[in-house]
Parts: C-alpha cells; structure tokens; sequence
C-alpha cells in the first residue's frame, strides 16, 4: 500500500525483457529483497538492490496493462516505497494496482498551477467524481473537472517539481489508478441493488 506522495525520480539505466534497474539514491535506503516500490504507480517487487540501484521484474500483464511497456534507458520514473504505520498518510489509499493508462490532452497554466486534462476510457470514467481523489502515475491527484471522456487535475508547483510531471507533453501516456474506495462502493451498491427482500431478513436473523 502507497500514499501517492512521490518520494525521488529515479532514472531506468537497463531495460533487458522482463527486467528493469533503476538508479536512486534515497529509496534505496529500507529496501528489501522481496519487497515492494511503486514505479510510475506500479507495485514492483524488489529482486537485488544497492546503494545506488535497485532491480525489479515486470510481468507481462503489468507490461499490458501500464505504460512501462513504454519505459527505455535514460527514462525518469517516479519512485515510492510502502507505506508503514510511521509514515503520514498525505495522500490517500494507492494499491500501486493500476487499472488502466490515460492521455494527456491538454495542459494550461493557472499561476504556478498546472492544469493537466487526460483522456480515459469509460472504465475509468464512471469512477471519477470531481473534488475525489485518483493516483497518476503514482502521484496522489484531487479532480477538478470531468465529462464523458475526459478529467482534470490542478497540479501545484512543489509536486510538478518533485515528479516526472514536468516531462508531460500532449499525447504522454501515464498510469491511472482510481480510489479502491469507489470500487468497494460500487460492489456494495451492486450487492444491495435489489433492495430489502424476505430472503435479505432472513440472512440477517430477522
């Protein structure tokens, strides 16, 4: 579990099949073999690391599904390490599950905010809500506006400074996954559609 507040940008330096290292400097510290870093997003789990690398296999389905089928050598990625119970949660709940990449169509300035607007399918659409939360290539993102096909995000000046944002150009493909709360939403909704029936009172010792 990650937060979506972005710790470093570390730079890819090998792209070999299933396999990529990343050279950083201060994720590294409180690594382990076997555990978990979020790249662009992404849950990866750590298979060697040291003071100054780390190495992660990437599985076809996240190579499918995530934009790091995309990543060469020289590529900066942003960088996360797991949550733990010492750690503030300044962003909220990210799985480093994504569920699908997103276009960048648009983006204006607003002072020192930037205003980034990204296409997404309706997959991803129906769980948007403006003023919720949704993790962009692993950063932690309030929506400001929606429509059919289409959100966008407000970003303040610390966070394009301190992430991969500042490399965004029209037509970037970026990591998106949505709050896991929507999703338990929608289940219990789905679970309850049906409403209260005798069979419902019964279930529940009535």
């Amino acid at each position: 579990m990650f937060t979506g507040i972005i710790e470093e940008i570390g730079k890819v330096t090998l792209v070999q099949s299933r396999k990529l290292i990343i050279s950083a400097n201060k994720i590294t510290q409180g690594l382990e073999i076997g555990g978990s870093v979020a790249v662009n997003g992404v849950c990866l789990t750590v298979t060697s690391f040291n003071k100054t690398s780390f190495y992660v296999d990437v599985m076809p389905e996240t190579l499918e599904r995530t934009n790091l089928r995309l990543v060469s050598s020289g590529d900066e990625v942003n960088l996360e390490r797991p949550l733990t119970l010492q750690k503030p949660l300044g962003g909220h709940l990210v799985q480093g599950h994504v569920d699908a990449t997103g276009r960048i169509v648009a983006i204006e300035r607003d002072g020192d905010a930037m205003l980034v607007k990204l296409e997404a399918s309706p997959s991803i659409i129906r769980y948007i809500v403006e003023k919720g939360f949704i993790a962009v290539d692993g950063i932690s993102l309030t929506i400001v506006y929606k429509d059919a096909d289409t959100f966008q995000v407000s970003i303040v000046g610390f966070t394009q400074q301190h992430t991969i944002i500042s490399r965004w150009r029209l037509g970037t493909v970026v990591n998106l996954e949505i709050d896991i709360i929507a999703k338990y939403v929608e289940q219990f909704n789905q679970f309850h559609n049906g409403g209260i029936t005798l069979e419902f009172l019964k279930e529940h010792g009535y």
